[in-house]
């Protein structure tokens, strides 16, 4: 392989995750040139859409476009759920879709569809002659509602059904795909061991302890359980750090600070001025399939974690360091346990590295 094709969930220049992981990683294996296709509406606008877009809930941006990597932004209208939207929006696509014709005609390609799409579908079809793959990182239909999600859910079986290979990012969604197809790869998320490696680990407070989560504050944040906590550990600070997507309560305990986004290494390094890491998720359809990279972002600091009972955290119940929370009336005793946790800083390297996004995609198939 000698290019990649990526259709990207995320635009490029937004918060480093998973997607812009991968890419880095199969230039550095291969030396592939990648060009990147920043997503595109794919369902009916909503009213909250306009909320979404104010400054607040804005989050840091990736560095540059590598020399390596072309960025196109194909465009299209919001119609996709309705009938025939691929031949309307085929007009805006036009120019990507030469592009990228060009880009995959002289040398061995893949395409790697990181969200279902009509152009995703489209692209399956236009490259016969290309590997493929689908990364199944979250289960995208339970984002959208109405004819939206029921559309994005045929979408997504129709693209399993062509391309080579499945990734999925956790068991819920390895045991969903595998019922369609056999060739699937349970990929779980990682860390970013460079960005791990550089943080200076802050030093141990004596009496306030400082309780921690850094990540987005949307719809399947558990405001009421970090409420609980706060209650329980009156002396001790809640510190939330995060881009907030809808209404935050009016009302929150005294020591709970909610701190705005930040780029990632000033995020790491602020994890690592926690005592204990937080991942207070409600239990949903959505966060059912959610494998959370904040959980080894934590333990690659060495942090105990304490999560709510969702997705993949709950089968890490026992696991050192790792405080499974299944009601408000056990937060108190796991805060407790949390905070008599030794922090092994040898263990946490291990874990670092056994657990990076190298790591992760050397063990997995790209393609038969």
């Amino acid at each position: 392989m000698k290019r990649l094709v990526f259709l990207s969930p995320l635009p490029w220049h937004s918060f480093a995750q998973r997607p812009h992981k991968f890419v880095d990683w199969v230039h550095s294996r291969t030396g592939a040139s990648v060009l990147w296709v920043d997503p595109y509406p794919t369902r009916l606008p909503r009213w909250s859409d306009l909320k979404a877009a104010a400054p607040c809930a804005q989050t840091s941006p990736s560095s540059g476009t590598p020399p390596w990597l072309t960025l196109i932004k194909p465009g299209g209208l919001p119609i996709e759920p309705l009938p025939c939207s691929g031949w309307v929006n085929r007009f805006c696509w036009r120019h990507a879709l030469s592009r990228i014709d060009q880009f995959t005609h002289a040398s061995p390609a893949l395409l790697v569809v990181g969200k279902p799409s009509v152009l995703a579908h489209l692209l399956l079809q236009r490259l016969r002659h290309c590997a493929s793959l689908y990364d199944a990182m979250d289960d995208f239909p339970a984002f959208y509602t109405g004819l939206s999600r029921s559309a994005l859910a045929r979408r997504e079986r129709l693209i399993a059904q062509h391309v080579d290979v499945i990734w999925t990012s956790s068991s819920v969604l390895d045991a969903q795909w595998r019922r369609y197809r056999n060739e699937v790869c349970l990929v779980l998320n990682g860390l970013d061991l460079a960005a791990i490696s550089a943080v200076k680990r802050a030093p141990m407070s004596s009496s306030r302890k400082v309780f921690g989560y850094v990540g987005t504050l949307a719809t399947w944040f558990d405001w009421a359980w970090v409420a609980a906590l706060a209650e329980a550990r009156p002396n001790d600070e809640i510190r939330l750090m995060g881009p907030i997507f809808g209404a935050a309560p009016a009302h929150l305990p005294s020591n709970v600070a909610v701190l705005p986004a930040d780029n990632h290494g000033a995020a790491l390094a602020a994890m690592a001025e926690f005592d204990v890491g937080l991942i207070p998720f409600k239990k949903t359809l959505l966060t059912a399939s959610v494998d959370p990279i904040k959980y080894y972002e934590y333990r690659g600091l060495a942090l105990p974690v304490i999560s709510t009972d969702f997705g993949e955290m709950h089968g890490r119940s026992g696991l050192p360091g790792v405080f499974i929370s299944h009601s408000h009336s056990d937060i108190a005793g796991l805060a407790e346990a949390a905070l008599e946790c030794e922090r092994n800083a040898d263990e946490a390297r291990a874990f670092a590295r056994q657990h990076s996004w190298e790591a992760r995609f050397d063990a997995a198939t790209l393609h038969p």
